[in-house]
């Protein structure tokens, strides 16, 4: 472990540790959003709202802090409560989510009220959730993802409004770096090297899958060496059991958004727990850290290393919680303690499942 945890140091950890405090700058700054819009802010955005839900973590690690952040998504909210970045930054508890609801929506009158520089909104989704932001007479930055590039962009879009666009340099080679490391030892593996994965994006009320293309979930399964067992899904929709019964994926991923959802509903199901997924224990929850790992935020290259650790261990050495520890420190200034690792990757929650004991505390 010694060879190896001197290499990891050499690579994506060296990155992150070379950060360095970034300068605000007090001048006009301007931004074609990713549906080409030009957003021109007098200043660096000081009041900031964030609408799609990864970003009010997102703005949170970018600036340091929760200082900017204004209004949130409710579900950003309950990432921040149930997840670790409530405890490093308490004060972000207090922040109203009522300027939204789940579906996007904004709520102008609640906008108003906290009068922000800037509200971040998804793009590509109709001018619905939109036109009332603008009609107020607010700047709007539109964002989309599916896929690594657009992470990158709408990352470093918010880096130029906050007015730190060296940090985010830092952070995207710290992506870049990791990205392209795990892909060169899986980028050659033939299909029948690759497992089945499935990930279901919900499990409770209703069982959804996250199929292709413009999906992360299916970007990330391929760059760890995976196939994704939805793959003739365009995006995410609704299932049922007896389709993942056929697919009968090799690996099933469960979300980090229903923070009750444990293995225990593969294997206690009496269709599910059929699977060769169940039947080899590799049913896998998603971790929960400063945001929900599943979907595309500034933790996505630890998200990387962990699905590919599971799938292809044999291939791949990283340490991952000292990958974390090195991450978190950039990220929030924070240092992980072994519990607060063990928490973030529900190890309490995992079972006995295959492979999950190369996290555990050494």
């Amino acid at each position: 472990m010694t060879v190896c945890t001197a290499r990891r140091l050499t690579g994506a950890a060296t990155i992150l540790l070379a950060l360095l405090p970034a300068a605000t700058f007090a001048q006009a700054i301007s931004i074609t959003d990713q549906e080409g819009r030009a957003v021109t802010l007098d200043k660096p955005a000081e009041r900031i709202v964030t609408i799609p839900m990864p970003m009010a973590s997102g703005v949170i690690a970018i600036d340091g802090g929760a200082e900017k952040l204004v209004g949130m998504n409710p579900l950003s909210l309950t990432a921040l409560r149930e997840g670790i970045l409530g405890r490093i930054f308490p004060d972000a508890l207090n922040i109203t989510d009522g300027v939204t609801g789940t579906d996007f929506v904004p709520n102008v009158e609640a906008l108003a009220a906290v009068n922000p520089d800037l509200v971040i909104q998804w793009g590509g989704r109709g001018p619905e959730i939109v036109d009332p932001i603008l009609n107020a007479g607010l700047n709007a930055m539109l964002i989309v993802y599916g896929n690594e590039d657009n992470a990158q962009t709408y990352m470093r879009n918010l880096a130029t409004a906050i007015g730190k666009p060296e940090r985010i340099e830092q952070l995207v080679d710290w992506r870049d770096t990791v990205m392209a490391a795990i892909a060169a030892k899986t980028e050659g593996l033939s299909a029948e090297e690759r497992p089945n994965v499935l990930y279901l994006g919900r499990s409770l009320s209703d069982i959804t899958a996250s199929g292709a293309p413009n999906s992360y979930n299916n970007w990330y399964i391929d760059l760890a060496g995976g196939k994704n067992a939805a793959a003739e899904l365009t995006g995410s929709q609704s299932i049922n059991r007896e389709q993942i019964a056929q697919w009968n994926p090799d690996v099933i991923l469960l979300n980090s958004f229903e923070p009750e959802l444990d293995v225990s509903w593969v294997y206690d199901d009496p269709i599910l727990s059929l699977t060769q997924a169940a039947q080899n224990k590799r049913v896998y929850k998603m971790p929960l850290g400063g945001y929900r790992w599943d979907p595309p935020n500034q933790e996505s290259p630890l998200t990387w290393i962990w699905l590919a650790e599971l799938l292809h261990p044999e291939l791949f050495d990283y340490d991952l919680r000292a990958e974390m520890r090195d991450a978190y420190k950039v990220l929030y200034n924070y240092e992980l303690s072994d519990a607060d690792i063990d928490g973030i990757l529900w190890t309490g929650f995992q079972g006995d499942a295959a492979g999950y004991d190369q996290f555990a505390a050494r």
